[in-house]
């Protein structure tokens, strides 16, 4: 048996790369072991590499040393394999895999490397413990799965740089040791060792860098840029992330948004083979909030949310008269593709709207000329027939119903997604992509009495709402937009502010005064009194882009090394502390 003495045949082809077709040539093949199986005197072994998996037959009739050697192997070994290709009988094939019509005899085989038996068994969705997988990535990724959600990572990446510089955009990095900004989230700082007490930021993004870059003339940018946010994690949250980061020149949202269609349409088309109509549907932000609840609606779904308060305003049952009575609403939606659910179903409802914040739901079921509700007594026949009208019920259908102020329409959203996760509801499309335009430019914070930004504090007011900057700050709308996919959020952007004196009064509505304001900013408004052009462009998350192709729930999936939702690396242990020396260069004392 050849083992570990250095010799090893080099492959000549891939083991996914196999065919019919190459039924007679010679090979010789790399790879890990994924399976051995001994069928009576003959060997077989499943070798799987980065393209694939294929079965190679040790039959010592064929060749006795290479049966030998077949019988040291185990699995997760590296080995090679020198045979001929041949293709298998019609009751031996196997429709799953691509090389499922062929197998490989071998005539060499030999063991380049060992492995002892790994934590836990390297196949698809393997059932293990998540922090087992990250403690031992490097095996994790061995999962054809996931392996293949980091190929579909590398190449959508790559057709992005691809389009982008096609369309005349220049790939450009920006710094990662920078100025800590106020940008929403917490810096991750980095301590200076040349200027003791000073630190460096991590980038939350590469914003302010990429309008500088436009004040330099260099027109069309983007970089697929790392970013740092230090906050609290989630399944679409890590503390380091990618974005596909572009900005442009002399456009307006229309130029930025046409683009993006096109480039999506064709990562679909490539790579999922998906047909997507485009233009993708637009909503403006307070038709969303108003029809869906919610700033990413998920449109794959109807239940569209619509206004019954007209319905109620003389009504009986006094939890919605007082509601209407008091300035609120009476706002809900039809489940649709539910009819006549059991009572348990629906009670159930009323348990997640109270878990989402609401203080109460009601439920409607047609039944006949009535409904079958909780609150059915306290409605008199001209409001039955009045709401049946309106929501265009009919028999067995359902229909939610919450009241009060604004603070219903975030419930009314979640009960949308309650439902559809729930009852298994049929969608309309796979994949349902949404332009959400023309955001609040500020929102106000009750609990630090003052505005902040919707987006952030360098996004264009529309045009004309600038005269409402200081008498009204949260009639002005801006110049935003983001791109939603099946309720999540891809990427924002906006057209930016490049005039300096609109740019000081958006601070000073922001609380910022003219010195806080260049203590902060300053090398921005210094350079937008430099002759800037218009300009404007958008950051996606591209780790949430692939989760949604890839068809996976978390970006930690389609993340080579994530960290836990705890912030933490089972397979390295960072965070770590530090050496002593190491902190008494940087002049900072231990804890």
């Amino acid at each position: 048996m050849t083992t570990l003495k250095g010799y090893w045949a080099k492959r000549s082809r891939m083991c996914g790369d196999l065919r019919r077709e190459d039924a007679g040539s010679e090979v010789v093949l790399n790879g890990w072991v994924q399976r051995r199986r001994d069928h009576g005197g003959v060997i077989f072994i499943d070798l799987r590499d980065v393209s694939g998996l294929v079965q190679v037959v040790c039959n010592p009739e064929v060749s006795a040393a290479a049966h030998a050697a077949a019988e040291g192997v185990r699995g997760e070994y590296v080995i090679y394999c020198r045979g001929t290709v041949r293709t298998r009988p019609e009751e031996a094939v196997n429709p799953k895999l691509p090389t499922g019509e062929v197998e490989v005899i071998a005539e060499e085989v030999g063991i380049i490397s060992q492995s002892p038996t790994p934590p836990f068994e390297i196949q698809e969705e393997s059932g293990v413990d998540e922090a087992l997988r990250l403690r031992y990535r490097y095996l994790d990724i061995r999962r054809p799965d996931l392996r293949q959600a980091l190929i579909l990572r590398s190449r959508v990446t790559g057709e992005v740089r691809d389009f982008l510089s096609s369309r005349g955009f220049l790939e450009i990095e920006t710094p990662i040791l920078t100025k800590s900004t106020p940008e929403g989230a917490r810096d991750f700082v980095v301590p200076s060792r040349l200027q003791p007490g000073k630190f460096y930021a991590l980038p939350q993004s590469p914003q302010l860098f990429k309008q500088l870059l436009m004040v330099a003339g260099l027109d069309r940018y983007y970089q697929i840029a790392r970013c740092f946010r230090d906050e609290d994690l989630r399944a679409d949250r890590q503390p380091e992330f990618t974005q596909i980061d572009l900005e442009m020149s002399f456009v307006e949202p229309e130029d930025v948004i046409s683009l993006m269609d096109e480039m999506f349409s064709r990562l679909f088309l490539l790579f999922l083979e998906v047909e997507l109509p485009t233009p993708f549907p637009r909503l403006t932000w307070r038709e969303a909030m108003e029809r869906y609840g919610s700033d990413r609606p998920d449109l794959r779904y109807g239940m569209e949310i619509h206004d019954y308060t007209d319905a109620f305003a003389r009504s009986e049952f006094k939890v919605f008269r007082n509601a209407v009575e008091n300035g609120g609403r009476v706002r809900g939606f039809k489940i649709d593709g539910l009819v006549s659910p059991p009572r348990r179903e629906l009670d159930e409802l009323v348990e997640e709207a109270k878990r989402l914040g609401s203080s109460g739901l009601v439920w409607m079921v047609r039944e006949g000329e009535g409904l079958r509700s909780p609150v059915a007594k306290f409605l008199s026949r001209e409001e039955v027939e009045a709401l049946a009208e309106a929501s265009g019920l009919r028999e067995g259908e359902v229909l939610l119903l919450a009241a009060g102020g604004p603070e219903i329409g975030p419930v009314l959203a979640g009960m949308r997604e309650y439902c559809a996760r729930r009852f298994n509801l049929p969608c309309s499309s796979r994949f349902a992509f949404v332009w959400v335009t023309e955001f609040p430019l500020f929102d106000w914070d009750e609990e630090e009495k003052r505005y902040k930004s919707n987006h952030h504090p360098f996004t264009a007011p529309s045009p004309d709402a600038i005269d409402l900057l200081e008498e009204r700050p949260l009639e002005v709308t801006s110049q935003s937009y983001d791109m939603v996919l099946n309720g999540v959020e891809l990427g924002g952007g906006s057209i930016r502010i490049h005039d300096h004196a609109v740019q000081e009064r958006v601070f000073s509505v922001l609380g910022l005064s003219r010195e806080e304001a260049e203590d902060k900013f300053g090398f921005l408004l210094e350079a937008l009194r430099y002759g800037p052009p218009p300009h404007g462009g958008i950051a996606y998350g591209l780790d949430r882009i692939v989760m949604l192709m890839a068809g996976r729930d978390s970006i930690r999936d389609v993340i080579a090394f994530p960290k836990t939702q705890s912030g933490s690396d089972p397979l390295t242990g960072a965070p770590d502390a530090v050496y002593p020396g190491q902190l008494r260069e940087l002049r900072l004392r231990p804890l």
